[in-house]
Formats: C-alpha cells, structure tokens, sequence
C-alpha cells in the first residue's frame, strides 16, 4: 500500500508493506491528519486553537487531545529555560512544533491497531518506522540536492529542525529572535512526537541545544552547527559511511 496527501502544509506519504491491510487503515490515518489540522491549525479562524487564543474557551472547554498538547508544551518550554515557547509576545498560540509530531505517532498507532507491522509515515521529512531495517536520509543543510547523511531505523521516529524550509521560523523564546548556533539537528528517539518537539526545542536553544537532546531519554543527536561542524551522538543510527557536512 503506497498513499500521498497533503495535509498541515506538507506532503504526507504512507507505504505499509504488509499483505491484508484494508485501504480503510490509511484511510483512518488521513482521516485522523486532517481532523487534526482542522482542529488545531492557528492558521484557519475556527479551530480550537484559534478559539482558546482569542479567549472565546476556557481551560475547562478543552478537549482532552488539546490539553495533551498543551501539557507537552510546557513541559518543552520548562526543560529549555523558556528557549521552546509556543506563546512568544505579539504572536498568536502556535503549539504546530509539537502538533506535528504527536498527531503523526497517533497515525503510526492506528496503523499498528489495524495489524501493520513494517510501514513508513513520513510526513514532511520527519518519519515514523516500523518492521525495518528502512534507510532514511537526512537533507544536507545548505545543498537541497545532498544528504548529510544517511540514517538507519528499525523500530523509531526521526525529525530535523533546520532553516532550509521555513527560514527563521523557529524563535528563541528566551531572546524573542530567531535561533542562531546551528544549521540543523536531527533527533531520532521512539516516537515522534519526543522526536519532533526535542529538535524543535533543542533547535531553539542554539549550540546548547545538542547536549540538551543528547540527554533527553532514548535521543540520539546529528546536528551541524553554524560553523559547520557535525555533532554526533555516539549511538546515531548511521547506515554505513555518512559524507560529510560542508
């Protein structure tokens, strides 16, 4: 099974390489990715999100799904010192770092309820694995064209953070300025949603960042800094022999 979409602003693919699993189960996965952006996009007028910002819920309104990605943002915003924040003065509520990560692990665990058991969701660049080996590679930051290296996962979730899509969109929260230190960091850790909001929060950080993922539990860290240098964690997942960075 092989399916693509659009969805939160970026391409979603699904390949499930076991036999039996009924289109329906990636019909649930997409199902499931555009309820999300429906509900908590801060970008369409009329989502919870948009709603709680402009103060039209209270805390007691929330949905359960809602307040969970509420709670793992402070827990982010917490554990960097205030460098990951998703409520930074003159903008609007944007708990997208985090969206993104949990809302695709919740689609890999549909997958695994419906009985797959070797597929790969890659959603944006940032994937989900399952029933590897499954190579997959890490974008070179300044060379669309070129892989940084190349990654090997069995059972896992890898995301990067970097400028090379959005530009300066990931903001200090402890400057108010766009993060500077590094070019990009890539964490592979068991699920997404740990995956995706430690790049973003350790990306955040700068420099310091990197030895902040390296000590969350189960990350390891690729990173390469504003001067070019490539950061590796011992147990980084290498495929082989990685090429170099600059």
């Amino acid at each position: 099974m092989h399916r693509v979409e659009h969805v939160m602003g970026f391409p979603v693919s699904l390949r499930v390489d076991d036999e039996g699993i009924p289109p329906s189960a990636a019909d649930a996965v997409f199902a499931w990715l555009h309820e999300v952006d429906a509900r908590f996009s801060p970008f369409k007028a009329d989502s919870e999100v948009c709603r709680l910002d402009r103060g039209e819920l209270s805390d007691r309104d929330l949905s359960a799904d809602l307040r969970e990605v509420l709670d793992l943002c402070e827990e982010y915003r917490a554990a960097t010192g205030g460098a990951f924040d998703v409520r930074l003065p003159g903008r609007g509520l944007d708990p997208c770092a985090v969206v993104k990560g949990w809302s695709v692990q919740r689609a890999a665990d549909l997958l695994r309820a419906a009985g797959a058991r070797r597929f790969c969701l890659n959603a944006g660049g940032d994937v989900v694995t399952a029933g590897g080996p499954w190579r997959v590679g890490v974008r070179h930051p300044e060379h669309a064209d070129k892989l940084c290296t190349v990654l090997q996962l069995t059972d896992g979730a890898v995301a990067t953070s970097a400028r090379y899509e959005r530009g300066d969109h990931i903001i200090d929260g402890r400057t108010g300025r766009p993060a500077t230190g590094l070019l990009s960091l890539t964490v592979v850790a068991p699920t997404l949603t740990e995956a995706d909001s430690a790049a973003t929060a350790a990306f955040a950080m700068g420099a310091e960042g990197v030895d902040w993922a390296a000590g969350q539990p189960g990350c390891e860290v690729f990173a390469v800094d504003a001067e070019r240098r490539v950061l590796r964690t011992a147990g980084f997942p290498v495929a082989g022999e990685d090429s170099a960075a600059a």
